[in-house]
This record gives C-alpha cells, sequence and structure tokens, in this order.
C-alpha cells in the first residue's frame, strides 16, 4: 500500500514462532524500509520467498499489516493469489468496511482482525491497535512542535522568559495520554478533555490538566473502554464549550474516534476562527472524516491563519519501532493459535473468537454481520 512502509513480523521475534513448530517465509524485500533487510530475516531462521505468488502458494498463515478494508486496492491483487482454508491475520477494518469481509469469506479465507483483539489483561500482548496508538500519539507532538512558530518548553534567558505553548489534547484513549505525555515532556502545559470522566486520573497521571464541561456524560463509555456515540445535541453542546478551551491553546490535537464509525465533529469553522493566529490543529481521526470541520485527510492547509493538519497511518512514518511492536503483538496472536506446529481454532478462547471474521465461507463475527444485514435487506426490497 502506498505510505505503508511497516512489515508485519520483525527478524527478532522469528525464533518465537519457530518453537511453535512453524516456518516463517519472507516476501523479499518487505522489511527494508522499515530497517529490516532480508539477511537479517534468514540469520534468524526465516526463508526468502523467490516471488510473492510463491509466497502466497506456500502460505498456511499469511501475515500482513494491512489487508482487506484496511488496503482495498491491494486487496483486489491479493484476492487472486490467495486460496480457501489459508488465514489471514491483519489491520482489515471490518466494521468500516464490512463488504471486503463478505469477499474473504466467499474466497474461503478464514481470517482474524487485529482491531477487534479484545480489551482484556490477557490480551494486552496482541493489542495492535493501542500499540499503533501511541505511536500515532507521539509523533503528532513531534509534527506540531515542528509546525508552530514558537517553542515548547518556557525558557530563562539573558534576553528574557519566553513563556512555555499551550496544548489541548481531546480524547483521553492511548494516542491521547501518550500525546498529553510527549508535550508535557517538551515542556508545554497541557490540557486535556474525554468525553468519558473516569479517565481524569489517568490525565493527570501523565502530566495533563483534565478539562470538566458541565455536559451530562453518564453513558458515554461503550464496551472496552471506548468512547460511545452521542446523539447530535450532546456534540452541539460540546462543541460550543470546547471553542472556548481551543481558542487558549497554540496547538490542539484531537484523537476522538468510535469504532466503525465516523469520527465525531468537534471543532467547527466558527472555534477554528477563534483561535490565536499560526495556531496548529493536528487531527488524528483525519481518516475518519476527522475531529476538526475543516480538516482533509492525509493533506496541510491553512484557514484563518491556522494551520491544520490532517495526517493518515502516523504509525507507518516510523517504521522501525511500529513494526517492532506489531511484530510483538502478532507473535503473541500467533502463540494462542498455533499448538505443535498445528493451527488450533479454539473458539472457546475469547481472543480467538472475537477476532476472527470470516471462518468455513462465512462472516461469523457477529458486530460486522450486523453491519452486512441491513445491507442484504435492502437488496431483497429493491
Amino acid at each position: 500500500m502506498a505510505g505503508e512502509n511497516r512489515v508485519a513480523l520483525v527478524p527478532g521475534d522469528i525464533p518465537t514462532i519457530s518453537k511453535l513448530g512453524a516456518e516463517v517465509w519472507l516476501e523479499s524485500g518487505a522489511g527494508i524500509v522499515a530497517g529490516y533487510p532480508d539477511p537479517a530475516y534468514q540469520e534468524r531462521g526465516g526463508q526468502i520467498a523467490p516471488d510473492r505468488k510463491t509466497l502466497f502458494q506456500k502460505a498456511d498463515i499469511l501475515v500482513q499489516v494491512r489487508a482487506a478494508g484496511a488496503n482495498p486496492e491491494g486487496m483486489a491483487q491479493d484476492m487472486k493469489l490467495m486460496r480457501s482454508g489459508q488465514y489471514l491475520i491483519a489491520f482489515l477494518e471490518p466494521l468500516w468496511s464490512p463488504q471486503h469481509s463478505q469477499e474473504l469469506a466467499a474466497k474461503g479465507v478464514n481470517a482474524f482482525s487485529m482491531e477487534l483483539v479484545p480489551r482484556i489483561t490477557r490480551a494486552q500482548g496482541m493489542d495492535a491497535l493501542s500499540s499503533m496508538a501511541n505511536i500515532a500519539g507521539y509523533k503528532a507532538v513531534l509534527i506540531a512542535a515542528e509546525t508552530l512558530p514558537r517553542m515548547f518548553p518556557m525558557m530563562m534567558t539573558a534576553a528574557g522568559t519566553l513563556s512555555p505553548a499551550h496544548v489541548f489534547v481531546i480524547g483521553a484513549g492511548v494516542a491521547g495520554l501518550q500525546a498529553i505525555a510527549t508535550a508535557k515532556r517538551l515542556g508545554a502545559k497541557v490540557e486535556a478533555y474525554d468525553v468519558r470522566p473516569v479517565v481524569k486520573d489517568q490525565v493527570e497521571s501523565v502530566g495533563g490538566k483534565f478539562v470538566e464541561l458541565p455536559l451530562e456524560t453518564g453513558g458515554a463509555e461503550g464496551s472496552g473502554g471506548y468512547a460511545k456515540a452521542q446523539d447530535e445535541s450532546f456534540y452541539r453542546r460540546q462543541r460550543e464549550l470546547m471553542a472556548e478551551v481551543v481558542a487558549r491553546n497554540d496547538v490542539v490535537i484531537t484523537t476522538a474516534a468510535i469504532p466503525g464509525r465516523k469520527s465525531p465533529l468537534l471543532i467547527t469553522a466558527d472555534a477554528v476562527k477563534g483561535m490565536r493566529p499560526r495556531s496548529v490543529i493536528i487531527d488524528l481521526a483525519a481518516e475518519r472524516g476527522g475531529n476538526c470541520e475543516l480538516t482533509r485527510s492525509n493533506e496541510t492547509i491553512e484557514v484563518h491563519g491556522v494551520t491544520i493538519i490532517g495526517p493518515a497511518n502516523l504509525p507507518a512514518s516510523v517504521p522501525f519501532h511500529a513494526s517492532q511492536m506489531y511484530s510483538r503483538n502478532i507473535t503473541t496472536f500467533l502463540r494462542s493459535l498455533i499448538k505443535d506446529g498445528a493451527i488450533n481454532l479454539n473458539m472457546e478462547d475469547e481472543v480467538i473468537r472475537d477476532t476472527l471474521v470470516t471462518n468455513d465461507g462465512k462472516v461469523i463475527n457477529e458486530r460486522v454481520r450486523s453491519l452486512l444485514e441491513p445491507a442484504s435487506s435492502a437488496q431483497v426490497s429493491a
């Protein structure tokens, strides 16, 4: 996929997979951009396939970074090489693009989606979304610091005292908390807001000041600790109150996302107009519509003197460590799937059951299937 620099496995994890009784084959050059050349894999017991077709033919389990709905263009080519009975493990975006899961099912591919790893203690080592969100939150602050025409920390110099930058982080999930911590380490004064009041202690633990808005948020937390979608009247009032906080900050980093849904609109065009000249907005929700009304995905624009950046796929911009973290998530997942050199599809295992989207030619994940059923009914009516 264009711009995707990560690789799904790094050399250091090959010995662990080999101990499970599996052989590891690699597409030639897959890790080069991330900083992992072919010889590094061979030194740890990996084997290099002469071409992509051979790799797909050999594979019982295919491990990728982005596939299906997370890489629709690449999927068209991969589907020609896949075969019935193969297992696929990758980011699949099944809640956003459920129709691609149908295509995998029709091909007979048994697909696991890394986005669906349950947020339970036992699965923390497999939580690829959190791994990548950590990197996105960190990198967002670096981009903001590079773009803002002032320094982050307070400095006392012979030429006078320089006041610190003010940073406001919206959304205190993994990406938001990492952004708060990184901005604080750089010396900024950091405020943060989340619709879930229970995260106040987490915000304060990494150095941020929690912003409390007079809103009813009793049912704001959904399953797995994610934010739950609210009605439009809630978001409208939230936007009005948040505009005041946005106006007093130099940098605003937005991270609010709801699984399978368009990103909630939190910053209006009028709120942007009220910001200080040369302020910066980093919208980490840009790929799903953005939290800012003016955001354009994968573009940098300037409106009312404010720079608005909508980065896409930030983890891929730090491919060495992003690959290392994702590879460890994948390897930990494989330890639940492979027993004594054979695939063991234990449906009593919550991790296996929740992440398996397609099996035996069917979409079996209830969340994904529920998204497909209305479409099927509409077609019958038509």
